[in-house]
C-alpha cells in the first residue's frame, strides 16, 4: 500500500487537484447497545443490526473515494462487560466472515484483523486468519477491523517490539524516530487515517488509534451504528471535505495577513 499518498505534502497537494487522493476513513462503531433498548431489545440483537450497518458501510465506502476504511469491533477494555455480551461479541465476526467472506473475496477486498490474538479462543483465531489468507492477493479495497485493540495497548505492544530488537542487536535506541516507531504498530500496513468518524453521539475517541489520529480530521455524527449507512458516511466526508488540513502548518497569506 502507498502511504506516501496520504503523507501531509501529498494530502495537501490532493486536496486542490482534480482527483483528490484515495481515502483512510476509520469509524468507532458505537451504539449498539443503546439502539436495542431503545426498541425493548437484548443487546444481542443490537451487536447484530450493527453487522448489518458495517456491510452497508463497506459496500459504500469505494464508491465515496474510500480505499482504507478501519473499524473499531471490540476493544481491549471490552472484557469488563457482561460475560453473555462478550461472548455476543466474540461470536460477531463469525457471523460477519461466515455471510460474507465470500463477497468480500470476489469484490476485491483485503481483510485484516488488527489487535491482540491473546484472550481468543482457538477457534476465532482461525477463522480471522482464515479470513486474511483467503483476501491476502486482493487490493482493491482494505478493510481492518480493529478487534481486542486499544490505542495504547497497540503502543505498548509496539514499544516492546522495538526494545526486543534493541536487545537483540537489531537495533539501537537513537535510531528510533517517528516513522520507525510507526512501523512496529499493527497498523504499518495502512497510511494515516484521514478521517475519523463516531456514531451515536458521543464525542471522544475511546482509545482508538491514539497515534494514528494525530492529524485526522475528527467528525462526530448523532446516529446510532446500527442505523448508519450509506448517507451517514456520504455526510460524514461532506464535513470532512469542508475541513482545512494544514499538518500544523500555516499558508503565506495567513502569516501575511496576521502581520
Amino acid at each position: 500500500m502507498a502511504a506516501e499518498e496520504n503523507s501531509p505534502s501529498a494530502g495537501a497537494q490532493g486536496r486542490s487537484a482534480e482527483a483528490p487522493p484515495p481515502l483512510h476513513v476509520a469509524v468507532v462503531m458505537d451504539g449498539n447497545g443503546r439502539w436495542a433498548k431503545r426498541r425493548g431489545l437484548p443487546r444481542s440483537l443490537g451487536h447484530r443490526a450493527g453487522v448489518e450497518a458495517l456491510k452497508r458501510t463497506v459496500s459504500a465506502a469505494p464508491d465515496l473515494n474510500i480505499r482504507w476504511l478501519t473499524v473499531f469491533g471490540f476493544s481491549t477494555e471490552n472484557w469488563s462487560r457482561p460475560a453473555a455480551e462478550v461472548a455476543e461479541l466474540m461470536a460477531l465476526p463469525k457471523r460477519y466472515f461466515e455471510s460474507d467472506i465470500a463477497r468480500l473475496e470476489r469484490e476485491g477486498v483485503r481483510v485484516r484483523v488488527i489487535g491482540r490474538r491473546e484472550g481468543l479462543s482457538p477457534e476465532l483465531v482461525k477463522l480471522v486468519e482464515d479470513a486474511q489468507a483467503r483476501t491476502a492477493h486482493n487490493d482493491r479495497f482494505f478493510l481492518n477491523i480493529a478487534f481486542n485493540y486499544g490505542g495504547q495497548a497497540d503502543i505498548a505492544d509496539a514499544a516492546r517490539r522495538f526494545a526486543e530488537d534493541v536487545a537483540a542487536g537489531r537495533a539501537r535506541p537513537e535510531e528510533l524516530t517517528e516513522q520507525l516507531f510507526a512501523s512496529h504498530l499493527a497498523t504499518a500496513d495502512s497510511p494515516a487515517p484521514d478521517v475519523i468518524i463516531r456514531p451515536s453521539g458521543e464525542q471522544r475517541l475511546s482509545n482508538f488509534l491514539l497515534w494514528e489520529a494525530a492529524y485526522a480530521e475528527l467528525v462526530f455524527q448523532d446516529v446510532l451504528w446500527p442505523d448508519y449507512g450509506a448517507e451517514h458516511l456520504k455526510a460524514a466526508l461532506q464535513v470532512f471535505a469542508g475541513r482545512d488540513r494544514r499538518y500544523g502548518a500555516v499558508v503565506a497569506d495567513d502569516v501575511l495577513a496576521a502581520g
